[in-house]
């Protein structure tokens, strides 16, 4: 499996993977509301602005087909409670390859570009479902906050999610 910077072309395959990840794999810890709402953010993002922004580096791993992405933002979100240089706002894999190391490489590939860009710590917002990986892989547990699943627009759907930071 090979770990690359995303290109515009991939931003369906991006799309199609992170629906997938939502739907399959989100149900461990939400409900299907909560999954629907979620998955429906998928419709409406335009990834291929964040692939082609300065300030986001988007990687996928790819095996025939895109099987996982991740996303980095150099902004240091305003809302965190963690004092952090930039975010960690995706990593996502197929539900066909998780729990194989395709999310461990992903997240090496964005922890790698923010050492390189002096990033010396990194926030991110897991879902319950990601807590355990994202220990796993150093973040510590900053607290939980309550947070609604949309796209562009509200739905009004809310679910608990884990505000987590690591330090490079």
């Amino acid at each position: 499996m090979e770990v690359r910077e995303a290109v515009p072309d991939d931003a369906d395959a991006i799309r199609t993977t992170h629906a997938a990840s939502i739907t399959e794999l989100g149900t461990e810890s939400y409900s299907q509301e909560q999954v629907d709402a979620w998955a429906a953010g998928c419709e409406s993002a335009d990834y291929t602005a964040a692939i082609e922004s300065p300030d986001h580096y988007l990687v996928v791993a790819v095996a025939e087909s895109v099987r996982g992405f991740g996303s980095l933002v150099f902004v240091a979100p305003e809302e965190y409670e963690a004092t952090v240089d930039a975010e960690v706002t995706a990593v996502y894999v197929h539900p066909s390859v998780a729990r194989e190391g395709v999310g461990s490489r992903i997240e090496e590939s964005l922890e790698r570009r923010a050492g390189e860009r002096g990033v010396s710590a990194l926030g991110l917002t897991a879902s319950q479902n990601a807590v355990a990986f994202y220990r796993s892989r150093g973040y510590e547990r900053i607290g939980a906050t309550r947070h609604e699943f949309s796209g562009h627009e509200s739905t009004g759907v809310y679910g608990t999610v884990v505000e987590m930071r690591k330090e490079l």
